[in-house]
């Protein structure tokens, strides 16, 4: 349970401030990284007075939001939460948001002091044009989970122009546990990409899922070294949330948690060339889930707001209502103001855990 003296603004505005300041300091051997860093570094500072102006106001405003801005994807990556969720296929769906529909969105975050937005999908390098509008934004810095396998030179002369523009590369380890989940090949592709970026002075981080059978090898010295020595600057480390009965064995143990975050916090004393985030990470010091606009929510690629990507349950779509009325819906008011987001569970996704008590709070709305 949260504590009394809590200040969630407080710890994720702290937060925020570190993921900054570690940037910047990650980046000082490249002068053009450097100098927007820096420059979004007082961006940054703005933001968050903003959102400590509203709260001090009596409203919540979270500092982070992730944006699926579109549902197709090439890849099959085993055990994928988004095709078990039937949010990811093969073809272009119908109805999805427009480039400019989203650069209202993101203009509306910019306004509100929403710091970072988070491009997801499927695979969002699909969609060049949301990712241009978002290259306009220069306030808000823009992580793009990617599997890379759409880079081209066209994408490399946009982030060499749009340096709020971060792409984060799905990897999962080694070449064989990659290629593993991800196919045949990927890992090559990965590493003439890093290769590339670096060359070119680009910045880019990489993501990790980690699981019961990489956590020891994706937070190993010889894997991380790999990732710097070609130009990374940082990894966001995503624990396996299982959506199959089959694929619980993956999701990491109460200990291995526990293990990840020991070596996080080693890597962030010794290694500070990088910026490393893990997510959710440790939900105890942060007094509980920050989804459903307590730290961040999620927007699905046809406007519908949700707690979260492992969470997709919705009661208001983007184009019916402001981004600013969309994160007081009526079921994140009502995860805000109970217990689901606190309650105790065995790691990775509370929600998700927790599946049946959100859609009872859905039904509950419906009668």
């Amino acid at each position: 349970m949260m504590r009394d003296d809590f200040d969630l603004q407080n710890y994720l505005t702290e937060g925020v401030e570190r993921v900054v300041s570690e940037a910047v300091k990650a980046t000082l051997k490249n002068p053009r990284e450097s100098a927007f860093m820096l420059k979004f570094a007082k961006a940054s500072r703005i933001a968050s007075k903003k959102r400590r102006a509203a709260e001090d106001n009596g409203e919540h405003i979270p500092p982070f939001l992730i944006a699926s801005i579109t549902s197709k994807c090439n890849l099959h990556c085993a055990g994928c939460y988004s095709r078990c969720n039937h949010a990811t296929t093969d073809s272009e769906p119908v109805r999805q948001l427009t480039s400019e529909e989203w650069l209202k969105i993101f203009d509306e975050a910019d306004e509100l002091g929403i710091s970072f937005i988070l491009l997801a999908g499927g695979e969002p390098m699909i969609r060049r044009d949301i990712i241009e509008a978002a290259g306009k934004k220069q306030n808000i810095l823009f992580p793009i989970f990617t599997n890379e396998t759409f880079v081209d030179n066209l994408y490399f002369s946009l982030f060499d122009k749009c340096r709020n523009l971060v792409p984060i590369m799905s990897i999962e380890g080694n070449q064989e546990i990659t290629d593993n989940r991800r196919g045949a090949g990927i890992y090559d592709k990965l590493i003439a990409n890093m290769e590339e970026f670096k060359k070119r002075g680009l910045i880019f981080g990489a993501s990790v899922t980690v699981t019961t059978q990489n956590y020891e090898e994706v937070t190993s010295d010889a894997f991380l070294k790999s990732l710097s020595d070609r130009g990374c600057k940082a990894v966001i480390f995503v624990e396996y949330v299982p959506v199959t009965e089959e694929s619980q064995e993956l999701a990491p143990s109460d200990a291995e948690r526990e293990y990840l975050m020991t070596e996080i916090q080693r890597l962030r004393r010794e290694c500070p060339e990088m910026v490393y985030i893990a997510f959710p990470g440790d939900e105890k010091s942060s007094g509980g889930c920050v989804a459903a606009g307590r730290g961040f929510f999620h927007i699905n690629s046809h406007g519908g707001a949700e707690p979260c990507p492992f969470s997709p349950y919705s009661d208001v779509n983007i184009r019916d209502s402001s981004l600013h009325e969309a994160m007081h819906s009526p079921l994140f008011t009502a995860l805000q103001n109970g217990d689901v987001l606190l309650d105790d569970h065995t790691g990775g996704c509370v929600l998700y855990e927790k599946r049946e008590l959100v859609e009872a709070i859905l039904a509950q709305q419906s009668n």
